[in-house]
Order: C-alpha cells, then sequence, then structure tokens
C-alpha cells in the first residue's frame, strides 16, 4: 500500500541560503512521525512545502498520491494542517470560526453543524466556543487551530508544535488524542520538544542544517547515545552537523 506521505528530494533555497536540503522520507498510516530539529534546522519550511505553501525549490511532496503543487485541491482536501503559531481570524469567535472553516471544506446544514460540535468537543474547547479567538490564551488558541486541523477528519495530519503554549493538562490531552487518532491517519508532528517522541510518536526524524542526520524508532533513536537518552543523542547529532 502506497505512503500517504510521500517526500522526494525536497529542497528550498532563499537566495543564496539553502534552508532544507534534499529531505526524503514517506510515512504509512498508523505512523506518528516526531519532526526533530534545532530551531532554524528547516522543520517549519519543510511543513510549509508539504502542505503546498511554499513552492519548493526542487523536489516533490504528495499527499494521498497527490503531488500538492500540480494537484493541489486535491492534496489538501486530505490534509489536516495546524501551521506554526496557529493563525486565525482573531476577531471571530470559536465556534463562527471553526463554521467558517467548514464551509471553505464544503460541508452545510446538519453536517456541518455536527462537524463543529465534533471538532470542539475533541479539544475541549466548549467554555470558550463563544469567546473572541483575540480574548483567548496562547493554549486555547492553539487548541483552536489543532481543531480547525481535525474538523474534516483528514487521513493526513500535519501538526507544527502542537503542544506549544499549553499547561501539562492539556498537553497530555492533546498527546491523548494524536494517540487516539493514529492507527487510522499518518501524522507528523514537527517540534523541538524531545518528550514528544517518548509520549506519542513510533519514529522520529531529525533534521539539522536542512538535512536528515537520523532516522529511527524512538528506541533505536536513544541507542545512539551511550546515555540512552534523547537530548544527548539531540545534542549529538545537530552539534556535530553544525560543526
Amino acid at each position: 500500500m502506497s505512503a500517504l506521505i510521500e517526500i522526494a528530494g525536497l529542497t528550498k533555497q532563499f537566495g543564496a541560503f539553502t534552508a532544507v536540503d534534499h529531505v526524503s522520507f514517506t510515512v504509512q498510516r498508523g505512523e506518528v512521525l516526531g519532526f526533530l530539529g534545532p530551531n532554524g534546522a528547516g522543520k517549519s519550511t519543510t511543513m510549509r512545502m508539504l502542505a503546498g505553501f511554499i513552492r519548493p525549490t526542487s523536489g516533490t511532496a504528495r499527499i494521498c498520491g497527490h503531488d500538492v503543487m500540480e494537484d493541489g485541491v486535491r492534496a489538501r482536501a486530505c490534509l489536516g494542517y495546524l501551521p506554526e503559531g496557529a493563525p486565525t481570524y482573531p476577531d471571530m469567535d470559536v465556534q463562527d470560526f471553526l463554521a467558517f472553516t467548514g464551509r471553505i471544506r464544503g460541508f452545510s446544514n446538519g453536517e456541518l453543524q455536527d462537524r463543529v460540535q465534533q471538532a470542539i468537543a475533541l479539544t475541549t474547547l466548549g467554555e470558550v466556543r463563544r469567546l473572541p479567538i483575540e480574548t483567548l490564551s496562547k493554549g486555547f488558541k492553539r487548541r483552536v487551530g489543532l481543531a480547525q486541523a481535525l474538523l474534516h477528519d483528514p487521513d493526513v495530519l500535519v501538526l507544527d508544535e502542537p503542544t506549544d503554549g499549553l499547561d501539562p493538562n492539556q498537553k497530555h490531552e492533546v498527546r491523548r488524542l494524536i494517540r487516539a487518532m493514529a492507527p487510522h491517519k499518518a501524522i507528523v508532528i514537527s517540534t523541538h520538544i524531545l518528550e514528544e517522541v517518548d509520549a506519542v510518536c513510533t519514529r522520529a526524524i531529525i533534521i539539522a542544517g536542512g538535512r536528515v542526520v537520523a532516522d529511527e524508532t524512538p528506541a533505536d533513536l536513544a541507542r545512539l547515545h551511550p546515555s540512552g537518552r534523547l537530548d544527548d543523542v539531540f545534542r549529538k547529532l545537530t552539534l556535530k552537523d553544525a560543526a
């Protein structure tokens, strides 16, 4: 069976600077891939190219078999994307924003209402559903962004820092939700938080200087340093690459 995410030779240059350098990987249904790296390593740029928001300098990205540049509408129909910063329309309240998102996705009437209510329930936004998004805390804004990504029940989820700004209880709930969805989807979590790997990921890629420096299961990744600690592995690989 074909992978739901296929990235081949993906490269992005900004002038003389190469932000992403021939990155290749695939993600199957049932996999939760942690996409790790220090700040400026190329994580968010890779995710934006996968989501079709930045055109690559070279290489390809496919979602459910659809090239994100050549067949972008079909590719994005299969994708739930939580971008860095979770951008929204801040003057809208939570429920109206999700309804707006649902209408863009093609839902209407009772089905639209059901999708919105389910997204609110999954991300525990009931208490703030009628509050303007601009008045919410960073953690709640993040959950609104996650709700819009989940609303259409996509086969592929690309989540850029999904637990950023959440308190410990909220992180636990989001990770529980990701684990529950994992068997039915291909999920990529871009993060610099190493605890996310142990918490939810079945596989991890470390990127440094725009290049993939490791692609392992969490257990195999831990074996790359005598201490068995992911933070030691992370430092070893990323500092080596920087040197």
